[in-house]
């Protein structure tokens, strides 16, 4: 079952073109990752899925809502967590969460399910009960990945969920994501970290100055340019040595 399908999405900022035309599906449980260079268009086009940018031509519907006819039945699908999202901090983890379902729930029963999932889901145990201004950064994107996938949208949205995280807080956001998505949650997922995308995503699109240029199983894609890594794919794509400044 196709969550999201865009067909053609455009977005220009005057005489400059961001998004050219791009097209590409998501399927229902899986996670999709838009790879690339910073300025390649990637959170202009989650944005633009998101509802919070208007594009420019094309469209994207989402299980079934157009995103440009009709985006207030698209967005009650999707949750969207941007890159420099952040929390109350003078607040406790658990008051945060109680406060979020709030927002989303239309009882008192929904919200206390919606809690009650999301201090099982996020692992932070005991620290829930503490104020968010002590915690690491690591368990900073814990809580808001979880409150992104607390009112059970068909698509969450992240952009650079493991952005400045070290190795390990980036290995448990990475098993947080595939956990969740085999409860049948679809995420599309941006980042310029290649390699790690590589692992966590069953199908990646190559972006670049506002085009995909090729979408497929990172394996495949492998096979397809001859390389070892999606990062020699990328380079090869563009025409780039990926090795270019580097000593011999």
């Amino acid at each position: 079952m196709k969550i999201l399908e865009v067909d053609r999405l455009r977005k220009s900022y005057g005489e400059r073109e961001a998004v050219k035309g791009i097209s590409f599906d998501i399927e229902q449980g899986e996670i999709f990752a838009l790879i690339g260079p910073n300025g390649a268009g990637k959170t202009t086009t989650l944005r633009m899925i998101a509802t919070l940018l208007s594009p420019s031509g094309g469209d994207a519907l989402l299980c079934g809502e157009s995103i440009v006819k009709d985006p207030v039945h698209a967005r009650e699908n999707i949750t969207y967590l941007p890159d420099e999202a952040g929390a109350y901090k003078n607040m406790k983890g658990i008051d945060y969460l109680r406060f979020m379902a709030e927002l989303y729930a239309d009882s008192k029963k929904r919200t206390a399910e919606m809690v009650e999932y999301a201090s099982e889901v996020c692992g932070l145990g005991e620290r829930l009960n503490d104020k968010i201004s002590t915690y690491s950064k690591g368990m900073m994107r814990k809580l808001l990945i979880t409150r992104a996938v607390m009112p059970a949208p068909k698509l969450a949205i992240l952009d650079e969920p493991t952005s400045g995280l070290d190795v390990m807080n980036a290995l448990e956001i990475r098993d947080l994501v595939k956990r969740l998505a085999l409860g049948g949650t679809a995420f599309l997922i941006s980042s310029h970290n290649m390699l790690e995308i590589e692992y966590l995503s069953e199908r990646v699109a190559i972006i670049s100055e506002g085009v995909i240029h090729d979408v497929g199983k990172p394996s495949l894609l492998k096979e397809k340019y001859g390389a070892d890594n999606l990062e020699e794919v990328f380079a090869k794509i563009v025409g780039r040595n990926v090795w270019e400044g580097r000593a011999e």
